[in-house]
């Protein structure tokens, strides 16, 4: 069953606000990174490539958790744990959005030289518990 997410952490996410993703490893070990974020609804969108770490794991084992602190209030988090969900359609797309509203630039603009190559992959996730004080 999906969760729903309070309308203070829907604000928090439309934000600036970086969250950490942690997947899950191979040998069942964490791998968490720091990622922008897009929501859409109740899902939460986020940007890789087809060369990433996570971008493996996440087709082996698609479980995930999420991460979310206000920079200004460490005290308050949410803790989005879900299932995810990828596809290259519209990766480019996505990630030229996350950086606008991130750095003000479209990707190429803001890191030249990063990713130009690797295919760009969307990171659906979809929230089954979220647990904290957002």
């Amino acid at each position: 069953m999906a969760a729903l997410l309070s309308d203070k952490l829907r604000a928090l996410l439309d934000g600036p606000v970086f969250i950490d993703l942690a997947t899950i490893q191979p040998d069942g070990s964490p791998q968490v990174s720091p990622v922008w974020v897009k929501r859409d609804g109740d899902d939460i969108l986020v940007s890789t490539t087809v060369d990433r770490r996570k971008y493996e794991n996440l087709r082996r084992d698609p479980r995930v958790t999420v991460l979310a602190q206000p920079a200004d209030s460490p005290y308050d988090y949410a803790e989005i744990r879900g299932t995810a969900e990828t596809t290259t359609e519209g990766g480019q797309h996505l990630i030229d959005e996350l950086s606008l509203k991130y750095t003000g630039k479209k990707y190429a603009e803001f890191n030249p030289v990063a990713d130009q190559d690797a295919e760009r992959v969307v990171v659906r996730i979809r929230p089954r518990k979220v647990v904290g004080s957002l």
